[in-house]
């Protein structure tokens, strides 16, 4: 596999007699809260909603290296490309490519089984070695990649742990999909990874977080 690539509510109940009981409607559920970040390529902005309420650990993480500015001057350097489903398919990843001036101490595993998100198209998951590796490294999925979820069932520790989203898109896919359909080097990389390294990174300039009110309309 790639390299660094539940609420529960009380139930209410209510009782009422005669001619004028009425069932009360059902409370909503607020959204749940989440940090907008641009980040900011030579090929154009991508927006991220980061999940800091379902994936704290994870967006904490990823939050910390866009403050710092650790990212910035980074690049997305892989292209993973899949011939199946709808395409554009596959994952676009990108980060400190374990940089030792740049990356921070590997964070705990947030497996999606816990967190309840998926690897859907837009999503954005941590890259990693073994669980609990993860440090600067991330992948935004091209299509739904759902394999790539926790799957508490199997028979391997690998897939039981899946990879861990921490948020996703919400605008510039244009600009995913653009920079994942730049060639890649046939003969760059090693192992499995060799074919699917750009032959052009592109520059992540920059990464910082934005408000709510100043975010680019969808």
């Amino acid at each position: 596999m790639f390299r660094k690539i539940a609420l529960i509510a009380a139930p209410l109940c209510f009782f009422a007699t005669g001619a004028f009981a009425q069932t009360p409607p059902e409370p909503s559920s607020p959204e749940p809260a989440t940090q907008l970040v641009v980040m900011e390529t030579t090929r154009g902005d991508i927006t991220l909603a980061i999940e800091t309420e379902r994936a704290p650990i994870t967006a904490a993480n990823f939050l910390r290296y866009a403050d710092e500015n650790r990212f910035d001057g980074t690049v997305f350097y892989r292209a993973m490309k899949v011939d199946w489903g709808d395409q554009p398919n596959g994952l676009l990843q990108g980060g400190t490519q374990n940089d030792p001036k740049r990356i921070l101490k590997p964070i705990a595993h947030e497996p999606t089984s816990e967190t309840g998100l998926s690897h859907t198209r837009g999503a954005i998951s941590m890259a990693r070695f073994a669980p609990g590796t993860a440090t600067g490294d991330f992948s935004i999925m091209l299509g739904n990649m759902t394999g790539l979820d926790a799957n508490p069932d199997a028979d391997n520790d690998e897939a039981r742990a899946g990879f861990a989203v921490f948020g996703h898109v919400v605008k510039g896919m244009d600009v995913v999909e653009a920079i994942f359909e730049s060639p890649t080097d046939p003969e760059k990389g090693e192992g499995f990874l060799k074919g699917q390294m750009l032959a052009d990174p592109v520059k992540i300039i920059d990464v910082h977080r934005v408000k709510a009110s100043a975010a680019p309309a969808p």
